[in-house]
């Protein structure tokens, strides 16, 4: 089979490091059709081989906006083929977005071309992507709408996925619960996310915080809702607070090449080579005009989804990157307004659940870019890097899966582990209420015990009945057992649709 379009350049010119999700290839069908995953061409409107314009041409018509492979194909076209194809069809969408495009990459102009006409056009279709805000370019009557700039630009399809999620208004959701609590019990939901985030973002990376870790952490999520605008200096002062270590907290971006590996010896053990120092600055700023601004421009978690998953890419410092990563999703989130009152979505907690889902989101972007790089493994942690691709592999990225996976995890934060958390600490407090109301028994042991029993499905232990034999009466024990079965039988009830009893009455 054939390949056209994006799929024909990427081979063609070994361009992008993302290789397109819906390859184009000539098969025997009399129309344009989708086909198991591949857009089937018929081979009487397949453009011709070597035409590297009519390829383009065809990909920007029938397959979207790809800039990571248009940006390596486009600078290979002379001018002089695009001029003739413009003066062919001076007013036509496509041969206009690709001229456009063509001197954005290059830097360089078109001369002689016609003047055009027509309709002023997005260079994304909005049906198809979600969208930034329009930037006129008045000689192309093209509108940049990209999620970024020229400079960086991240693109997000318009899955069925990613369009329920987003009708769905997770934030809105989240800011009406968090509103219907009464305000004791908000605050307590909060402290608890606060603190469960850090565990499960440390966990990430395998690594159980020390009370003083956490409690920096900690210290940095509540940095999220103050508003502070992204620079190298706070980024800086971030990466600080992530990590204790004084000799791996940074003082600027880094200045060395640094890289992700598993757990095998040498080269093979490389599994990502962030860009090379440096590219960085350049790279660091325009991701950063696009962190500040998008949370109020865009869906704010679209927006969170390319700055984390944006950072982590591009890996600015030898270490932390990973927890600074995952906090720029607060930090996008508290920015744009839409969570209030110190609310924090738990998202690290679902993200450990989905750590599989994590990796492949991660690795859809730099598992390919890893064939980019020559690595030579001299001794031990010394290795030798050769990057031979373009700078446009880290420029343009699909973010589609990073922003499918985000969305997810937001909804699990509020449907699974914010409701569920909440709904544990109205058991406690009815528990609680019940056993104390009838024996005088020590708070901190009453507290231990309550919680004990919900966690382990309303029985105490054996062993926790031992445990605190010399404290407790047996009657307490049969007390906290049968106030924890009464309401965990009232949510049985209220799952099956038989309401919830007052919690005064259990």
């Amino acid at each position: 089979m054939t390949a056209v379009g994006y799929q024909y350049l990427h081979h063609k010119l070994n361009a992008g490091a993302q290789a397109p999700r819906r390859p184009a290839l000539v098969k025997p069908v009399t129309r344009l059709t989708e086909i198991n995953g591949c857009l089937a061409v018929p081979q009487h409107i397949a453009p011709r081989d070597d035409a590297y314009l009519e390829h383009v041409l065809f990909a920007l018509k029938h397959e979207g906006t790809n800039l990571g492979i248009l940006a390596q194909a486009l600078p290979a076209i002379s001018g002089d083929i695009l001029i003739a194809a413009l003066k062919r069809a001076p007013n036509g969408i496509f041969i206009r977005k690709a001229c456009f495009l063509w001197e954005s990459f290059t830097g360089d102009q078109l001369p002689d071309a016609p003047a055009v006409g027509g309709a002023a056009v997005g260079l994304f279709d909005p049906k198809r992507y979600i969208t930034g805000p329009s930037v006129r370019n008045a000689r192309w009557r093209v509108d940049f709408n990209g999620l970024g700039s020229l400079r960086y630009c991240a693109t997000v399809e318009r899955t069925p996925a990613v369009v329920s999620l987003l009708d769905s208004d997770i934030l809105g959701r989240a800011q009406e619960f968090m509103a219907s609590l009464p305000a004791e019990m908000m605050d307590r939901a909060i402290n608890w996310a606060y603190l469960h985030e850090t565990q499960d973002s440390f966990a990430i990376e395998k690594e159980s915080p020390t009370e003083d870790k956490a409690r920096r952490f900690v210290a940095l999520l509540r940095q999220a809702h103050e508003g502070h605008p992204l620079n190298e200096d706070y980024l800086v002062e971030l990466q600080n607070i992530c990590v204790t270590n004084p000799l791996d907290q940074a003082a600027g971006y880094r200045s060395q090449q640094n890289h992700l590996q598993n757990g095998l010896r040498g080269a093979a053990g490389v599994t990502y080579v962030p860009p090379p120092p440096d590219m960085l600055p350049e790279l660091m700023d325009a991701w950063l005009a696009f962190a500040n601004a998008a949370p109020t421009q865009i869906d704010p978690i679209v927006a969170a989804s390319i700055s984390s998953f944006g950072f982590v890419f591009l890996h600015p410092f030898m270490d932390g990157n990973g927890r600074l990563s995952r906090f720029l999703i607060h930090q996008a989130l508290c920015s744009s307004g839409k969570l209030q009152h110190g609310l924090l979505l738990p998202v690290s907690i679902a993200m450990k659940r989905h750590e599989l889902q994590y990796l492949e989101a991660l690795q859809d972007f730099s598992k390919p870019l890893r064939e980019h790089w020559r690595v030579l493994w001299i001794d031990d942690a010394n290795f030798e890097f050769e990057f031979l691709g373009s700078p446009s592999m880290y420029r343009y990225w699909d973010a589609t899966p990073a922003v499918e996976f985000v969305l997810r995890m937001a909804d699990e934060a509020l449907e699974v582990e914010l409701r569920r958390e909440t709904q544990f600490l109205r058991h406690y407090d009815t528990v609680l209420r019940a056993v104390n109301e009838r024996f005088d028994v020590r708070g901190s042991t009453l507290s231990t015990l309550v919680m004990m029993c919900l966690d382990n499905g309303g029985v105490v232990s054996k062993n926790r009945r031992k445990q605190f034999a010399g404290m407790v009466p047996e009657a307490v024990f049969e007390a906290i057992e049968r106030a924890t079965k009464a309401v965990l039988d009232a949510e049985s009830e209220d799952t099956r649709g038989l309401g919830t009893p007052p919690l005064e009455s259990l």
